[in-house]
């Protein structure tokens, strides 16, 4: 593991990645992998982390944010057969960016693997409320709760916003857990498992644990 480094919650180094029950407290041990940088290079060690924490919590429902579905593509081979993904690229409103946003073609390839595949609004800004801030000033709501979980990285901001998004088009189970999936730029580096919850009810969204994520942001 040369890029990465594997720590418990308590700070030692761990050679498995098997969650282990404290003694004396109800408290459970498990590994973080942490990324010496973040980026695309990341992404197979991700998924391999996060598949085994797939099958530990037997977890159903994986949202994954992806630009042209590689990463999407990528989750589903290593996730199996049993597991909904649901891709959620970005929002339409991007496509004035050349290359920004998915095509016919790279959705097409990604529902005829099995999965779901959702474009919508970005639950945290670029909205109608980001409008007026541009034009006016401010900051609304949903860009301040953005900047916050920017302090972990931008995959973790992705993973929390597609994971909103994703409850809302009724894509995924609201009565479970449900792992996130995302990255800086391109490719995986932040996976969380999720308490999921709508963007109205953004509130009870619970980040219950982290999997994996850069510890530089830059």
């Amino acid at each position: 593991m040369d890029r990465a480094r594997v720590f418990g919650t308590r700070g030692r180094g761990f050679e498995s990645c098997q969650p282990r029950h404290t003694h004396g407290d109800d408290g459970l041990e498990k590994m973080i992998l942490y990324f010496e940088e973040p980026g695309p290079g990341n992404t197979d060690e991700l998924l391999r982390a996060a598949r085994a924490r797939v099958d530990e919590l037997r977890i159903r429902d994986v949202v994954v944010a992806t630009t042209h579905g590689g990463t999407a593509l990528k989750a589903k081979k290593t996730l199996g057969l049993g597991v909904n993904v649901v891709a959620v690229s970005i929002a339409e409103g991007f496509s004035m960016k050349p290359g920004w946003c998915m095509t016919g073609e790279e959705r097409r390839k990604l529902t005829e693997a099995g999965i779901k595949v959702l474009t919508a609004s970005h639950a945290l800004g670029d909205g109608v409320g980001s409008a007026f801030a541009e034009k006016y000033g401010g900051k609304p709501a949903e860009e301040i709760v953005r900047e916050t979980l920017y302090r972990f990285g931008q995959g973790m901001k992705v993973c929390v916003e597609v994971v909103l998004m994703a409850a809302d088009a009724g894509m995924i189970a609201m009565d479970r857990d449900v792992m996130s999936i995302a990255g800086t730029s391109e490719g995986a580096d932040t996976c969380i498992v999720v308490k999921p919850a709508y963007p109205r009810t953004f509130l009870d969204l619970e980040v219950r644990e982290i999997v994996a994520k850069p510890r530089a942001l830059t």
